[in-house]
């Protein structure tokens, strides 16, 4: 019976010797779909790259237009936007601009944000940048020069500038022509927590390497590099746009503008100074302000000072005694310093008033300071 159990066939099955019906076979549709899907993603993919740089050039274009409107004329030469697939770059053979009272030009640049992060630029450029303004001409040149911006819709969390080798040569409505040489140089600027956007303050953070200005070591007394590393804020600088000079730096004064230092100090051999203070524009248009000073080793410096007015020989003499007094006062508590590193001990204020430079009671000789504009 088992056997006769084993011969029966479902219903299903059919009568014996009919050919079982072929099951559904898989399609290929299944297998080439995550290829086809790839394929269309990279087309779309493509289209959407295709429009952004489309519409980066157009708002290019619009901007430049307005500029020009304005009397500010932008030059990008042999202007290319490449990048695909993941960002936009824009390269300039050469980037120049000119208006009224001045013109720049700036070797070969290169721009570039990433597609999905559009408001955080990167940069680069070469080499020289020539600037003239009214008489006054400039030459600056480097070994690389790279920044980076990241902006938000409502201003920029934080920009950055880093220089090496920079080399600054400037000339013409200066009394003798301006060298100034550095191994590195970075400048970096960021809103002020708070102050923003009631103040329109930005915090400005620079630091300069190795610094060599032969105009200044001979005024100084030494021709050591020099270690700078200033940090302030300036307050009113969303007024600053890309305007006249003169028109600018008004607006700034009329609406109360400041450079408020925070911290500065200069290193130079073994002459320390350190400085915090407040300057701005008075109204013909000079720099004004009060500048607290702390220094060490600046005997020398004071010599030469005292010296351009009443001889070398009290120079030196006073230098001496400045030297003396300095030796007597004692360092703020809680200072520290280097093993065998002098203590930095207060001077008197430097005051810019009224054109004149005070340092205490006395006026510093033969330095008058003139109208920026």
């Amino acid at each position: 019976m088992a056997q006769d159990g084993a011969q029966q066939t479902s219903p299903a099955a059919g009568p014996p010797g009919t050919p079982r019906a072929a099951g559904p076979r898989r399609g290929r549709l299944g297998l080439y779909l995550p290829f086809i899907l790839l394929a269309l993603l990279a087309v779309l993919w493509s289209a959407a790259w295709l429009y952004i740089r489309n519409r980066a050039a157009t708002e290019m274009d619009a901007w430049l237009a307005r500029e020009a409107a304005a009397g500010r004329s932008w030059t990008c030469a042999d202007r290319t936007i490449t990048g695909y697939p993941f960002r936009l770059e824009l390269r300039c053979g050469g980037l120049s601009f000119a208006r009224s009272d001045g013109t720049f030009s700036l070797g070969p640049v290169t721009a570039l944000v990433q597609v999905y992060q559009p408001r955080h630029a990167l940069f680069e450029a070469a080499g020289p940048f020539r600037v003239r303004q009214g008489d006054l001409t400039g030459e600056a040149n480097w070994s690389r020069l790279r920044g980076s911006f990241h902006g938000t819709s409502g201003g920029f969390l934080r920009a950055s500038l880093a220089v090496d080798e920079p080399r600054i040569e400037v000339a013409g409505a200066v009394p003798q022509p301006v060298s100034v040489s550095a191994q590195h140089l970075e400048l970096h600027a960021r809103p002020t927590p708070g102050r923003f956007d009631t103040d329109g303050a930005v915090d400005v953070s620079l630091r300069l390497a190795q610094g060599v200005a032969p105009l200044a070591d001979a005024f100084i007394g030494n021709d050591w590099p020099a270690d700078l590393a200033f940090d302030g804020t300036l307050t009113r600088a969303t007024l600053l746009r890309t305007g006249t000079v003169v028109r600018e730096l008004e607006r700034w004064r009329e609406a109360g503008g400041s450079l408020d230092i925070a911290g500065l100090s200069l290193v130079k051999g073994a002459s320390r100074l350190q400085a915090k203070g407040g300057l701005g524009l008075d109204e013909a248009h000079r720099l004004a302000g009060q500048i607290e000073l702390r220094a060490a080793g600046v005997e020398g410096l004071v010599a030469s000072i005292v010296g351009q007015r009443f001889g070398a020989d009290r120079g030196a003499l006073v230098g001496n005694l400045i030297g003396g007094l300095l030796g007597g006062v004692r360092a703020p508590r809680g200072e520290a310093t280097a093993p065998g590193e002098t203590p930095l001990k207060p001077l008197p204020p430097l005051r810019l008033v009224d054109g004149r430079v005070l340092f205490g009671p006395f006026q510093i000789p033969n330095v008058r300071l003139e109208p920026l504009y």
